[in-house]
């Protein structure tokens, strides 16, 4: 079955993206409890590209499919969940890489490395890191895992600041407000 990307984030209304956030249909991985634990020999660089065995996996669909399955428990180890098996991941620095970010109404919303939407707000807020020299921030995307701004997102975030709070460096979202300056 042939995959047809999204539209653009900016041509899309906040309705739109609210609909595609929520017609994501997702495996139920809370819900499950495998016993079998082991390593999965996958790796996602800092840049968001995907390896198995060493090699790039090419097949964007499959990425897309493996990151359904994505969790990250509290000691920030990542896995991929089945019904049976718990398999290790490792990660660079975040699972996922946001490659636009557009502000609708009183809401930023970002799109994904794997197509995906997320509006940011209290179920998914920002967080700041890195240093002046090295800025970083991340939008928690779901079940612990993030998404760390591309530099150009994170540039659009930083207008988006600066048209909204100017000097502040503050965005908000769905009621909640974030800082952009690290702490």
């Amino acid at each position: 079955m042939p995959y047809d990307p999204p539209p653009y984030l900016a041509e899309m209304t906040l309705a739109e993206i609210a609909q595609a956030v929520e017609a994501r249909k997702l495996p139920p991985v809370e819900d499950w409890n495998p016993q079998k634990i082991g390593e999965s020999a996958m790796r996602i660089a800092a840049d968001g590209t995907w390896y198995h065995e060493g090699g790039v996996i090419h097949r964007p669909a499959m990425v897309r499919a493996f990151s359904g399955l994505l969790t990250r428990d509290e000691a920030g180890q990542h896995w991929l969940l089945s019904p049976f098996e718990k398999l290790h991941i490792e990660v660079d620095d975040a699972a996922f890489i946001a490659t636009d970010c557009v502000m609708k109404g009183s809401d930023i919303a970002f799109r994904l490395n794997t197509d995906e939407d997320v509006i940011a707000g209290p179920d998914n807020p920002l967080r700041v890191a890195g240093d002046p020299e090295v800025p970083a921030i991340y939008l928690h995307v779901r079940r612990g895992c993030e998404a760390r701004l591309n530099r150009s997102t994170y540039t659009q975030l930083a207008e988006i600041a600066l048209e909204t709070s100017g000097d502040d460096w503050l965005v908000t979202s769905q009621g909640a407000i974030f800082s952009l300056i690290a702490s």
